[in-house]
């Protein structure tokens, strides 16, 4: 079977070429399916079948993200490309939605994969790379300043970061939870 893609809590933007899931039934959605109970429930894709995932404002109402996260790894391909677009944690986007129940931040990310688990074992067994992660800001009012100064805001102020958008590639084998491979992210700053 060719490259298959997949458009995780798709709700009314229905994706052409891409498989459409979602919670509720309704047209255009493709697969039914609860992301909040990957772990009592498995998604009804074979192992190693998934080349890509795209997830627009989704991850933030997500309860128990490991168990998704893990069930996406078992069915992306090798090296298969997540993106996932969220609040930034600091914005009154993150927590004005009452759906909302979880915030990302730079770092959130990491705790999808092995590295980060070099202290404690949850029995989480996915591994993921975040290899970019983008923050989104207001061109009128951050688009003279440097990118340090940007990021000082970031980490000191709320309402900086419009959207953060990260990307992911599966690990396949899992690596060992050792902190020494731990992969940082490129952090990039682009303007709305």
């Amino acid at each position: 079977m060719g490259s298959q893609k997949l458009h995780l809590g798709c709700g009314r933007t229905i994706l052409e070429g891409w498989i459409n899931l979602d919670f509720v039934a309704q047209e255009g959605v493709d697969v039914i399916a609860n992301l909040d109970d990957c772990k009592n429930s498995p998604l009804p894709f074979e192992d190693n079948t998934i080349s890509e995932f795209f997830a627009s404002h989704l991850l933030e109402h997500i309860q128990y993200p490991l168990p998704l996260l893990q069930e996406m790894h078992r069915i992306a391909k090798p090296g298969a490309l997540a993106v996932f677009r969220v609040p930034y944690g600091s914005s009154d986007d993150a927590f004005e939605d009452p759906t909302h129940v979880r915030q990302y931040f730079l770092q959130s990310f990491g705790y999808f994969s092995q590295p980060y688990y070099w202290r404690a074992d949850y029995g989480y067994r996915g591994d993921w790379v975040t290899r970019t992660i983008t923050l989104w800001v207001d061109q009128a009012t951050y688009g003279g300043k440097t990118y340090a100064e940007i990021m000082r805001e970031v980490h000191s102020s709320r309402n900086v970061v419009l959207e953060m958008v990260a990307e992911l590639t599966t690990v396949k084998p899992i690596r060992e939870a050792k902190r020494e491979l731990q992969i940082p992210p490129q952090i990039l700053v682009r303007f709305k």
